[in-house]
């Protein structure tokens, strides 16, 4: 009499995974897509000053203080394109810069296309091996500490060496974020899809960030 109720609850732990997964990954296509809009619209209008600081501030504010009071509402998508559209907005001025050099087109589809390869080969990786990562959290997050105080320190040192090893830093430590947050949705550790699509957006719109910097700096230009 017992196995039917064995049974019947790790399949709907399943199907719960599984509906959290194709939810996340809808919704961070979604978003990518439209942060790419508003990328363009920031490109296109020429944003400057300090508006593109003023929008990555925005969207840091909407993760800290109304995404956590949302995130189990309807309205919590709505938070999601808030934060994902500031931070597309943010990067106008950066592109705009890296496509006056000569081969700064390049560069950007380069950085787009070695984002979605790491992006697809970690995320692959995750959901077929099915390991659980969850042990590389803390490790990560005191990465990410000592990179935040480094790259404080760097402000005042202006190191160019430095620069640049923080960036390679930050796509590795951004990319056992991508191992981390697949392995909990898989594993059952994350629930909520729209927190998982916030993680991933955060890693991948890093990795872009620095990647494109790499290669901005190994270029001839």
């Amino acid at each position: 009499m017992n196995r039917p109720v064995e049974f019947a609850q790790p399949q709907s732990a399943v199907l719960e995974t599984n509906k959290v997964l194709k939810n996340t990954y809808a919704l961070l296509s979604v978003t990518l897509l439209f942060s790419a809009l508003t990328a363009f619209i920031s490109m296109q209008i020429n944003i400057g000053g300090f508006m593109p600081l003023v929008a990555t501030f925005g969207a840091l504010g909407l993760i800290w203080f109304v995404l956590p009071r949302t995130a189990n509402s309807a309205a919590g998508i709505a938070v999601v394109f808030g934060i994902t559209g500031l931070l597309g907005l943010g990067l106008g001025p950066m592109l705009n810069n890296y496509l006056q050099m000569a081969n700064g087109s390049q560069l950007i589809m380069t950085a787009l296309g070695g984002t979605g390869v790491i992006f697809l080969a970690l995320s692959g990786y995750a959901l077929t091996t099915r390991k659980d990562f969850s042990f590389m959290g803390g490790m990560l997050v005191v990465g990410m500490v000592l990179v935040l105080i480094t790259a404080l320190a760097n402000i005042f040192m202006e190191i160019p060496a430095l620069s640049l090893a923080l960036s390679a830093a930050i796509i590795l430590i951004m990319s056992g974020f991508i191992l981390y947050d697949t392995s909990r949705i898989i594993n059952g550790g994350e629930k909520n899809y729209i927190m998982a699509t916030v993680g991933l957006y955060l890693s991948l719109y890093n990795i872009f960030v620095n990647l494109l910097m790499l290669l901005g700096v190994m270029s001839d230009d």
